[in-house]
C-alpha cells in the first residue's frame, strides 16, 4: 500500500514540474492579469518621461537639478505609493512611443488630453487646465488671431499646440508653421524677428517671459483677442496598466484632499490653479 502511494506521489510531482515545480507553490490565477502595479512596487520605482526644457512643469535649475511643478507633484505622489520617482528626459515628439515601448512607466509633464492621445494611450483625470495662447513682440500689428493670415509661427514639434493650429480655421491662412525643440527657442526666434508669434501652453509661456524678465518685449493676446482653446493635462500610462493608473488616481485625489496639490500650485503660481 505504501509503495503504491509513494508511486502516485512520485506521478503528482512529476506533472507538477512542468509547471510550478514539486513543493512549490502554484501560481495565483487571480494574479495572472493586469501586473502593472504589482511591477511598480516590486521594481520600488516608476520611470518618468519628459521634457526636462519646458517650464514650469519640468526643467533645470541654474544648478542643473530638474525642478517643477510637475516634478513636485510626481515626487510627492511617489512617496505616497511608497516608490521612487524616476525622472528620464526624452525628445518630447517621442514620448508616446517611448512609454509605450515600456522605455517609461508614465508621462507626466504639462501632457495635454487630446482624443487623439486618448487612442493611444490611458490617461489618469485631469489635474490642472490650460490654453494655447499665442504670443507676439510688444507693438506687433498682430491683435487677434484673424491676423496670424499670412503670418509665419513658431511652436514646438509634437505638443498639442501642433494639433490645435492644424485643426483650427485659420490654419489655412497661415504663411508657414515652424516646429522647434522647445518654446524657448521658440520665442528667442520671435524676439529676433525670425518668425512672427509662438503658439505655446499659457503656463510655460508666462513663465518664460516673466523669469526671463522679457514681459516688455512679449505681448500675449487675451482669450477674447484669440487662442487655440483650453488644453486640459493628466497623467499618462500605457492603454494596458489599468491597476497602476487607479493608483495615480486614488493618491491624486488625497493630494488634492489634504491640501498638498494646492501648496505646490502656490509655490509655483501663486494660486492654486489643481482641479
Amino acid at each position: 500500500m505504501k509503495r503504491r502511494w509513494l508511486v502516485l506521489l512520485v506521478t503528482i510531482c512529476a506533472v507538477a514540474l512542468l509547471g510550478t515545480g514539486c513543493g512549490q507553490k502554484a501560481p495565483d490565477t487571480a494574479q495572472t492579469g493586469d501586473q502593472s502595479w504589482n511591477k511598480i512596487k516590486e521594481s520600488g520605482e516608476f520611470i518618468v518621461g519628459l521634457d526636462d526644457n519646458y517650464p514650469p512643469a519640468g526643467f533645470r535649475d541654474k544648478a542643473g537639478e530638474l525642478v517643477g511643478v510637475d516634478i513636485d507633484l510626481a515626487k510627492e505622489a511617489a512617496k505616497r505609493l511608497g516608490v521612487k520617482a524616476v525622472f528620464k528626459p526624452v525628445q518630447w515628439d517621442g514620448v508616446l512611443l517611448n512609454l509605450k515601448n515600456g522605455e517609461i512607466d508614465l508621462i507626466w509633464n504639462a501632457l495635454g488630453v487630446t482624443p487623439e492621445r486618448q487612442q493611444e494611450i490611458g490617461f489618469t483625470d485631469v489635474y490642472m487646465e490650460d490654453r494655447n495662447i499665442i504670443v507676439v513682440k510688444s507693438g506687433s500689428p498682430i491683435k487677434t488671431k484673424a491676423d496670424l493670415a499670412g503670418k509665419t509661427i513658431g511652436l514646438q514639434l509634437g505638443s498639442t499646440a501642433e494639433e490645435a493650429v492644424a485643426k483650427d480655421e485659420v490654419s489655412s491662412k497661415i504663411k508657414e508653421v515652424r516646429k522647434f525643440e522647445s518654446p524657448t527657442v521658440a520665442l528667442m526666434d520671435l524676439e529676433a524677428g525670425r518668425i512672427d508669434a509662438v503658439v505655446t501652453n499659457e503656463m510655460n509661456g508666462r513663465y518664460l517671459i516673466t523669469t526671463e524678465k522679457t514681459s516688455d518685449k512679449f505681448y500675449i493676446l487675451s482669450a477674447e483677442e484669440g487662442d487655440f482653446g483650453k488644453e486640459p493635462y493628466g497623467v499618462g500610462v500605457r492603454k494596458e496598466d489599468k491597476a497602476f493608473l487607479a493608483e495615480l488616481n486614488r493618491v491624486l485625489d488625497e493630494m488634492k484632499a489634504d491640501g498638498t496639490s494646492a501648496k505646490i500650485s502656490n509655490q509655483w503660481f501663486g494660486s492654486d490653479i489643481i482641479k
